[in-house]
């Protein structure tokens, strides 16, 4: 028996064995194929390392070929790193490529501006030599920024932690010095961590301005502290994460939020846009009598993955806001407090993930537990939620909600002269006695389920088109002069544009 077994495992060794071919590889001729002929490495920050970039690489001949060398022109110097083949380097000796068949060669660069002649770096990666030599342009754009980092402890090399009120937290950062209080256009900001403006300091951000934060980080406005945005119609100050490369231009929570903390005072936010955080502006307690937490104009906020502003019992004021997609709820007055918002436009068209919360979110409580594990609902006064001349929109059929818990209290709101989507077809909210349109105490001159006729809702376009039903329907207010600069004192639309007739 054991010899039979013997003669099958010799037998089957010889089948394999008979099957095996040898493959040899004949040295290139110079006739490879590339996916492309530059690579594009988009721009990046001086010192910041770039996303890895592919390279294809074709052999389309019937043999299998053996690339003497594949290198970097600039060689060891370059700041260039490529991977060929699973093998990281900058020059690489007799690689194969089977017939008919590709490698990938993947590229990474980290540059230091100052370093450079030229904020245009460029390289080439080589393949083969002499005669059969064929090659692939590398480009890189380096931007200088300024750059703002946490401390670290010079015993542990732990990343500070910010202390608020006097007590510890675990959001790493630190207050900004007095030297950096003022931001200007004069090149980029790029934050890790957060930023905090002290207690009793203002921090000002000049027209034209760009700040750009690392992952987790933000800006933060302490107790007392101002924050004051000083853009232009011509000069937007930019709030966005620090990937610059076209693929991170609309991708959500790259970076944290900015954050007024409860008794930051007169915030003003005037011709800024703010996109791809987790929480465009996020506000916390009433103002001082007659002063706003928070004003803001003219300004846009985009794609962020939770809430476009958040409000804590906030009093923010709006004129000429868009605030787009938001994984949650483009605006969410919350826990009570003021709100008052004209010719602003609420239009929520996130499709990243399911959203069952409305583009605007009003109420007067919060729940947390106590000490024994108890859900509690606590209410605060609902001083006012005004708006006017608004259009609320979006992809879901409810996207305009007030949700009250009686606690008697103050609950005050009007809306006048809005575009709001409110389409109730399985009577959801049919006992909800807030959002009674027809109660002229609360409602006045609005059009419930009408066509904003968005240029572009896709594409961050809230423009209104020639189909508009907010065109000519806005009541007259002080603010005659749309987002864009456009005269609205004649004839004005409803939203933060003004409808432009065709010549």
């Amino acid at each position: 028996m054991k010899y039979i077994q013997t003669v099958l495992i010799l037998a089957i060794i010889v089948a394999i064995s008979s099957c095996r071919k040898d493959f040899s590889a004949v040295a290139s001729s110079g006739n490879l194929e590339f996916s492309k002929d530059t690579v594009f490495l988009d721009t990046i920050f001086t010192n910041i390392g770039s996303s890895t970039y592919n390279l294809k690489v074709y052999n389309r001949s019937s043999n299998a070929i053996s690339i003497p060398q594949i290198r970097l022109e600039n060689g060891i110097t370059s700041n260039y790193r490529l991977n060929v083949d699973g093998i990281s380097g900058k020059v690489f000796q007799d690689i194969e490529i089977l017939a008919n068949d590709s490698l990938f060669v993947f590229v990474e660069t980290t540059i230091d501006f100052s370093a450079l002649p030229d904020p245009l770096y460029l390289d080439k990666i080589l393949f083969d030599t002499g005669d059969n030599q064929q090659d692939v342009d590398l480009v890189t754009l380096v931007q200088d920024a300024t750059f703002i980092f946490p401390e670290r402890d010079p015993i542990t090399m732990e990343i500070d932690q910010l202390t608020l009120n006097g007590q510890p937290t675990t959001i790493r950062g630190r207050y900004l010095e007095d030297s950096e209080l003022t931001f200007t256009k004069e090149k980029p900001y790029v934050i890790y961590g957060y930023a905090a403006v002290p207690p009793n300091k203002t921090m000002t951000i000049e027209a034209g301005a760009r700040i750009h934060f690392h992952d987790n980080s933000g800006l933060i406005v302490d107790e007392l502290g101002t924050l004051k945005v000083n853009g232009t119609l011509s000069e937007k100050v930019t709030f966005e994460g620090d990937r610059l490369e076209p693929f991170f231009d609309k991708v959500s929570g790259q970076w944290g939020t900015i954050w007024m903390r409860a008794g930051s005072k007169d915030n003003e936010l005037n011709h800024a846009i703010i996109k791809n955080g987790v929480i465009g502006v996020l506000v916390d307690s009433l103002g001082t009598a007659g002063v706003p937490t928070l004003k803001i104009e003219n300004s846009e906020i985009y794609n962020q993955s939770s809430f476009g502003i958040l409000g804590r019992e906030a009093q923010i004021e709006g004129n000429n806001v868009v605030i787009g997609d938001a994984g949650q709820v483009s605006l969410a007055a919350t826990v009570g407090g003021s709100y008052k918002f004209t010719h602003s436009t609420f239009a929520n068209y996130w499709n990243n993930s399911l959203r069952s919360l409305p583009a605007v979110l009003v109420n007067n409580f919060f729940v947390f537990e106590n000490e024994q594990g108890q859900e509690i609902t606590d209410t605060r006064n609902l001083i006012a939620a005004n708006f006017t001349n608004c259009i609320i929109n979006g992809s879901n059929n409810i996207e305009f909600v007030i949700d009250r818990v009686d606690g008697g209290g103050l609950f005050n709101y009007f809306i006048e002269n809005c575009l709001i989507e409110f389409d109730d077809f399985n009577n959801n909210f049919a006992n909800n006695n807030e959002l009674n349109f027809s109660n002229t105490s609360h409602y006045l001159n609005n059009i419930i389920n009408g066509n904003p006729d968005f240029i572009g809702r896709f594409d961050e376009d809230f423009r209104i088109g020639d189909q508009s039903d907010a065109i000519n329907k806005a009541k007259a207010t002080i603010f005659s002069i749309d987002l864009l600069g456009i005269n609205r004192s004649g004839s004005p639309d409803i939203g933060a544009y003004q409808h432009i007739i065709p010549e």
